[in-house]
């Protein structure tokens, strides 16, 4: 998993989105919901379980062309990441 420099450690996240819980593929299905409600630069934070869905959604949505800003894991089940709308 990658993260982000310091520099970057306080970007403005504009839109949050908690999806634990939530299986594969909702939660890809919703996060790509909520983007595309978002303008393009915009910052979306959002909190998924361990598992498929830290698999599944960055790649996902990074092959939809978008940002992937910050990978973090929060504690033993849980994720952040920080995506930055491309298009």
């Amino acid at each position: 998993m990658s993260s982000i420099s310091d520099a970057n450690q306080n970007l403005k996240v504009d839109v949050f989105l908690n999806l634990r819980g939530t299986p594969c593929p909702l939660n890809y299905v919703k996060t790509k919901i909520r983007m595309e409600e978002m303008s393009p630069g915009q910052i979306i934070e959002v909190i998924l379980d361990d598992g498929e869905p830290i698999k599944n959604v960055p790649l996902s949505l990074k092959q939809d062309g978008q940002e992937i800003l910050l990978t973090e894991k929060i504690d033993n089940n849980t994720w952040r990441i920080l995506v930055r709308k491309v298009k």
